[in-house]
């Protein structure tokens, strides 16, 4: 069962674009801690990239969505630490029945609603049962193995078709969302959650506005307000908070460490991501690319860890699976650099004189493709660049498939069902990997789930269905009076619960 639309997942992809690549190797550092006990009057701001359309978390797919409501404004009855562990949130506990059929949450009590409405269980089961109910809302075939909805006191129950290892994890992300039952409020410009942040103001093109929400069930936010400044540009970021008008800095590029430490106010800190910088393969018949050969030693002839070096952060990556996510293997076996294996590859698949063409959108800067150009030209394969903007990526090559060679970065967990899919823009169809995880889902066990996994993704790099550049790192300059800021994750998923700042 395949349960993201292909627009979601379009939109996933959009968000990571204006991340950029840096030039110099940084050192990882850990969040800086202030000496000052957090103001909890302070006002924090906080650089972002990608500003998001629209407001409705029901309907408008993009990881700049969530990244900024989930957790802070919206909530589930599950959540997700950065580190991708599953927690209460909504619901305090639940249990699961043997036969992995049946979940039973208990709803907390003395929730409410921004608007000061309390949370019920029927708005649970409203909201759980309209997103199944719904395809026009984000993820929700993610909930088509539930076949019922429904509460008991502060008890929910859904009962399960077939087992799914995967539902717990998708509760935590949009198809988990609780909304108001028959809310009125214009989700295109306004949220009401349960949230620990109320979103009070949208200044579109520059700025969200999130407010200490004071009736909160948990532990109340350390600073009374959170400014999301949206500023694309790096150079403009870095002479805003050199400024004082910004307090941290996400999305940030690492060649810019000496520039913003040079005073003392800010430190570096990287941390990891689910960010996959995937090189696509067209696999279709009648391409050179369907020989296995070919793209085997199109991997071969990449040199992994110049991309490491040319970030300054970042991980390498030989599969589909990062090593945030279940079923992570180290695969670096499967794919060593080794551009005397490539030649040979190609000879003996008969494209020694091979060229491709690289397709890629124009919002990522040319350190990728520059690499690869020289990395393929060494072994004898020519690769053109086709930079091009976004709605064009997104009709040629995700919806037509009409390319040789494409990169973008992935930034969604738990994403390998992609694999799994042979209708989606990587062109990979193979049966195995479909019926491991087909069976991994089913699974009742975690670990039994993940060794599942991690038997199609290893399948899935001997393939070599595609090539996998690097995970990506969360890179962010943090102010040294600002506490408790995430480092973890942070493009998909920034929760600021716990974000403070001191005068020292």
């Amino acid at each position: 069962m395949f349960r993201r639309t292909p627009l979601a997942m379009a939109m996933t992809i959009l968000v990571t674009g204006a991340l950029t690549l840096s030039a110099c190797a940084a050192t990882p550092e850990a969040t800086p801690t202030p000496t000052g006990a957090p103001d909890p009057d302070a006002s924090i701001s906080i650089r972002l990239v990608l500003e998001p359309s629209n407001l409705d978390i029901r309907q408008t797919s993009g990881a700049s969505l969530d990244q900024i409501l989930v957790d802070n404004v919206y909530q589930g009855l599950a959540a997700r630490t950065p580190e991708q562990d599953i927690v209460p949130a909504l619901a305090s506990e639940w249990t699961i029945s043997p036969d992995g059929l049946t979940y039973v949450f208990t709803l907390r009590e003395g929730v409410t609603f921004h608007d000061g409405q309390e949370l019920t269980a029927d708005d649970v089961v409203w909201s759980l049962t309209t997103r199944k109910d719904t395809p026009e809302w984000s993820d929700s075939s993610r909930l088509q193995n539930v076949t019922s909805i429904t509460a008991e006191g502060q008890e929910i129950t859904l009962t399960l078709a077939e087992p799914d290892s995967s539902l717990l994890w998708n509760l935590t992300g949009r198809a988990g969302l609780v909304l108001k039952k028959g809310d009125k409020v214009d989700y295109q410009t306004e949220a009401n959650g349960t949230g620990p942040f109320v979103l009070t103001s949208w200044r579109e093109g520059d700025s969200i506005t999130l407010t200490r929400n004071d009736e909160y069930w948990g532990d109340a936010p350390g600073a009374a307000e959170v400014v999301l400044s949206y500023i694309p540009d790096n150079q403009a970021a870095l002479n805003a908070a050199l400024a004082g008008e910004i307090d941290v800095l996400t999305g940030f590029d690492a060649n810019l460490q000496e520039q913003i430490e040079m005073n003392g106010d800010f430190a570096l800190v990287l941390g990891q991501s689910t960010d996959k910088g995937t090189l696509a393969f067209n696999q279709t018949e009648g391409s050179p690319l369907a020989d296995q050969r070919v793209r085997q030693a199109i991997r071969q002839a990449i040199d992994h860890t110049s991309f490491i070096e040319a970030q300054g952060a970042g991980e390498v990556q030989y599969g589909p699976i990062p090593a945030l996510d279940p079923g992570y293997e180290d695969l670096s076996d499967v794919a060593p650099y080794d551009p005397a294996a490539a030649r040979a590859l190609l000879a003996e698949a008969g494209e020694e004189d091979l060229e491709l063409t690289l397709t890629i959108p124009n919002f990522y800067p040319t350190t990728v493709p520059q690499i690869l150009v020289s990395d393929l030209n060494e072994v004898g394969i020519t690769l053109e660049i086709e930079s091009v903007d976004f709605s064009t990526w997104l009709n040629d090559v995700y919806f037509n498939k009409d390319y040789d060679l494409s990169f973008v970065l992935h930034t969604e967990a738990r994403d390998f069902e992609n694999w799994a899919n042979p209708d989606y823009y990587f062109t990979y169809d193979n049966p195995e990997v479909q019926d491991l995880y087909a069976q991994s889902l089913a699974a009742t066990d975690e670990a039994e789930a993940a060794q599942l996994l991690a038997r199609a993704a290893r399948i899935v790099s001997e393939d070599a269905a595609a090539d996998w550049l690097y995970t990506g790192a969360s890179v962010l300059a943090v102010g040294t009076n600002i506490s408790g800021m995430p480092s973890t994750n942070v493009n998909e998923r920034l929760n600021l619960a716990e974000i403070g700042k001191s005068d020292g």
